[in-house]
């Protein structure tokens, strides 16, 4: 693999990011930097992350890790919100309903 200015651009800005967001230390000179690094953006939450992941992967001709489907999420369970008694008065208070 050829390491041109533009790889070497985009490992840099990946190495400051991941060590930002994960305290991961790569060294560039390391000899298993780049699979670091590509299995690092995989793993990682941030969506800017993950593309220039795409992007490096892209200009060194590696190929990231494959990502399982995404399964639709279901819906979050329904609240059970019951109705204060007539006549009482609801107030919040830190957050939580209170019936005076």
């Amino acid at each position: 693999m050829e390491l041109n200015k533009a790889v070497l651009d985009c490992m840099q800005t990946l190495r400051r990011r991941l060590r930002a967001e994960t305290g991961e230390d790569i060294r560039l000179s390391h000899s298993d930097a780049l699979p670091r690094m590509l299995q690092a953006c995989h793993a990682s939450r941030s969506t800017e992350t993950r593309a220039l992941g795409r992007q490096l992967a892209q200009l060194s001709g590696h190929s990231l890790p494959v990502e399982p489907p995404s399964r639709p999420s279901s819906p979050p369970p329904a609240s059970s919100t019951t109705l204060p008694p007539s006549g009482t008065t609801v107030r919040i208070y830190r957050g939580q309903r209170v019936y005076a």
